[in-house]
């Protein structure tokens, strides 16, 4: 039997929805009862039958944090995706994220070796990977990890829950990790992902800024995850990148797509300075959640540009282009609105 974690989330919903198509046994993990309709809603797009899809899985209410309850979840499990993570750029977060992200997955590594688990696929983030000084040299896996540059602290607590995974591969648990860029992907418009970028383009974005960064498909994503966990690659981890893109392209493109106005006036780097310390002084005076770290806007004009040569060489794996997944999210998305 396979168990996903964080099943509910927009990496998990697509993964259950493929694992099912493929007639696997599936336990998922959950923390609240109210996200399990998110999945449903997920299913909706692929299937006019998504409450049958939906009750072949086994649901099990387990915090990754609450050892009892997960231990539950490990029972008769064969092979471990772990796609449970808390995604946050808030520099207050980061206890949370830390008890989230790093000691959760000790929590899945241990439990992992424990139940010895064949295989374990942790879904980390290109935020994890190292960077270089010359902006137009090409990230790869073996870019090193600098922990004395200014990373978010999502950044490092991903980093540090990767730590977790390799430290599992040293007690004898085979896994793969794969670092996906910004993923765009349908069914989640209103959290902090790339959801919610389509939601306020159609609402009307005026600001752009000119970083790049790398984008994938969601699809491609869970098809590599499946694929690296159905083959004899062990103890590896992979870039999942489709192109490489600043934020300008990507949000006209999908403005575009949308059929309303791009955002046209720059945020220029001195803007967004001022913007994030404003940001911070509301946070200190005002008790406002932060909106925009300096982090964030750093990396809002940073040019980080990303090689995925590894996967497509080690699995003669395609990706989709950003203009179709673009198009196909927009498709799903009138229906939101």
């Amino acid at each position: 039997m396979i168990l996903v974690t964080g099943g509910t989330g927009l990496v998990g919903s697509h993964l259950l929805f493929q694992l099912l198509k493929n007639g696997e046994p599936i336990r998922a993990t959950y923390r609240r009862k109210k996200t399990l309709n998110r999945v449903k809603h997920v299913f909706s797009y692929f299937t006019d039958d998504a409450d049958a899809y939906f009750n072949k899985i086994e649901w099990v209410e387990a915090d990754i944090n609450d050892i009892p309850r997960l231990v539950n979840a490990f029972k008769g499990i064969s092979y471990v995706y772990h796609c449970a993570a808390f995604v946050s750029f808030e520099p207050d977060k980061y206890k949370l994220l830390r008890k989230i992200n790093i000691e959760g997955t000790a929590n899945v590594v241990n439990l992992s070796i424990s139940h010895q688990i064949k295989k374990l696929c942790y879904i980390s983030s290109i935020a994890a990977i190292g960077h270089h000084n010359n902006p137009e040299k090409l990230i790869d896996e073996q870019t090193d990890w600098n922990q004395e540059d200014d990373n978010s602290v999502y950044a490092i607590t991903k980093y540090g829950a990767e730590l977790e995974v390799w430290r599992g591969t040293q007690e004898g648990l085979n896994a793969v990790i794969v670092n996906p860029g910004i993923i765009l992907g349908a069914g989640y418009w209103h959290g902090g992902g790339s959801g919610s970028l389509f939601k306020r383009i159609n609402k009307g974005l005026p600001y752009y800024t000119n970083g790049i960064t790398g984008y994938v498909d969601i699809w491609d994503v869970v098809n590599a995850m499946q694929q690296l966990m159905d083959s004899e690659i062990i103890n590896e981890g992979f870039i999942l990148v489709s192109e490489n893109l600043s934020f300008r392209t990507v949000q006209t493109k999908i403005a575009n797509a949308l059929k309303v106005n791009p955002p046209n006036k720059e945020a220029k780097p001195w803007l967004l300075k001022i913007a994030w310390r404003l940001d911070w002084l509301n946070n200190k005076l005002l008790g406002k959640r932060r909106s925009l770290s300096k982090q964030a806007a750093k990396s809002a004009v940073s040019i980080t540009k990303y090689d995925a040569s590894k996967i497509m060489n080690t699995l003669d794996f395609e990706f989709k282009s950003i203009d179709d997944s673009i198009s196909e999210v927009c498709l799903l998305f009138p229906k939101e609105v």
